[in-house]
C-alpha cells in the first residue's frame, strides 16, 4: 500500500480523478438545485467553493507533475483545501442536526473583490437558510454523505502528501 501511494502521489491520474470527482460533486449539487428545486444555503455554497478550489488545483497540478516541489506543494495545498471542505461539511451536518445554531445567513460573506455570488449567481447565490439537506438513499441525508466523503478525500490527500516525500 505504501508503494502504491508513493507511486500515485507523482502521477497525473490522481489529479484527473480529483477533477472528475469535483465535477461530479458540482453536477450533483446543480442537479439538486435546478432539477429537484433543493435550493442551496450559505454553507452549501461554501462547500461548492471548496470543491471548485480542488478542481482548479487539480487542473494546475496535472500540468505540474514534472517538478517535485510543485507536486509536493500541490499535495500540501490540496490537504488544506480538503480540511476546509471537511470543516464546512461538518458545519452543514451540525446545523442540520441542531448541534450548533446561528451559523447561517443569507449573505455569502465574501469580500467585494471576491464576489462569486455576483459573478456567477447560478452557481454561488445563496437561496435559502440552513437547516435541511435532502434525503438520498436509505434516509441518509446529503450532509451525512458529504461529511463522510469529504473526510475520505482528506485522508487520501494527506496520505498522498506524506507519500510525496518518499522517493
Amino acid at each position: 500500500m505504501k508503494q502504491f501511494l508513493i507511486d500515485l502521489s507523482g502521477q497525473r491520474r490522481y489529479w484527473v480523478a480529483l477533477v472528475l470527482i469535483g465535477i461530479a460533486l458540482e453536477a450533483a449539487a446543480l442537479y439538486y438545485q435546478y432539477a429537484l428545486d433543493e435550493w442551496p444555503c450559505v454553507l452549501c455554497i461554501h462547500v461548492r467553493i471548496w470543491v471548485i478550489a480542488f478542481i482548479l488545483l487539480g487542473i494546475v497540478a496535472f500540468f505540474s507533475t514534472q517538478s517535485r516541489l510543485a507536486t509536493r506543494s500541490a499535495h500540501a495545498l490540496n490537504t488544506l483545501i480538503m480540511a476546509g471542505l471537511v470543516e464546512r461539511s461538518w458545519r452543514v451536518l451540525a446545523v442540520e442536526r441542531g448541534w450548533i445554531f446561528g451559523d447561517c445567513e443569507m449573505d455569502l460573506g465574501m469580500p467585494a473583490w471576491f464576489a462569486l455570488d455576483k459573478w456567477i449567481p447560478s452557481l454561488f447565490e445563496v437561496q435559502t437558510s440552513c437547516g435541511y439537506t435532502p434525503l438520498l438513499l436509505f434516509s441518509i441525508t446529503m450532509a451525512e454523505v458529504l461529511l463522510v466523503f469529504s473526510a475520505l478525500l482528506l485522508i487520501m490527500s494527506a496520505a498522498l502528501f506524506f507519500a510525496s516525500w518518499h522517493d
